[in-house]
């Protein structure tokens, strides 16, 4: 048997932006491919229809990635920027034409307090491991008329929390935390943050929650 190399989260992380194949482990053994090759191309129509059309003043896309979201919120005209731990991320994102800066959202934000939305797409509601600790972050990141759009897994998942390791071209992380909300978990959630609205979108098996500070009729 090979022998891996452990690695921190963000080195493992920056091998898979170069289009390796890498794989979550979870704390049960279980073994799942990350979808790397969807992160690392352009928006899809799931995409557009859940996240990117719903968006119209200056959004702070978080986690982002090689700048998918972000790119593509520029390219329709809306003020974007990217914020990612990741160099290796911030220069394919800046590479592809997006704005995006490196930095941790639990430290300073750019513009914070200004943003009309502020995005979780691609699983970032699990950032940290602490999804009410993330969007409390957050809830002071957007403009108190702004929102938070979140991607959320499939209803009948709750909340989920775990310790996960990536596995990527001969290299194991040190175990992480990581979380999970379903569309059937966020409204309860979210209310904890501070969020009593909460509107649930799908397309195509994938769904959406956007969170308000104020109820919506």
């Amino acid at each position: 048997m090979t022998e891996l190399t452990t690695v921190g989260p963000l080195v493992a992380w920056d091998v898979a932006l170069n289009g390796h194949a890498c794989e979550v482990i979870h704390a049960d053994g279980r073994v799942v491919p990350m979808t790397i090759e969807r992160w690392l191309g352009d928006c899809d129509a799931a995409d557009h229809a859940l996240v990117v059309n719903r968006c119209e003043g200056p959004t702070l896309d978080v986690g982002c990635g090689v700048g998918r979201v972000t790119e593509a919120l520029a390219a329709r005209g809306v003020q974007a920027l990217g914020i990612d731990i990741s160099p290796e991320a911030v220069r394919a994102a800046r590479g592809r034409g997006a704005e995006a800066v490196q930095g941790n959202v639990f430290h300073s934000v750019p513009s914070s307090g200004d943003w009309e939305e502020a995005l979780l797409v691609d699983g970032n509601i699990g950032i940290g491991g602490d999804p009410i600790r993330l969007l409390k972050r957050l809830r002071r990141v957007v403009r108190p008329a702004g929102a938070v759009l979140s991607e959320v897994a499939a209803p009948g998942t709750g909340v989920v929390h775990d310790t996960v390791q990536l596995r990527v071209r001969g290299q194991v992380t040190e175990p992480f935390a990581w979380s999970w909300v379903g569309a059937d978990a966020i409204a309860e959630v979210a209310l904890q943050a501070g969020f009593a609205g909460c509107e649930v979108h799908e397309y195509e098996g994938r769904y959406l929650a956007r969170l308000t500070r104020e109820a919506t009729s």
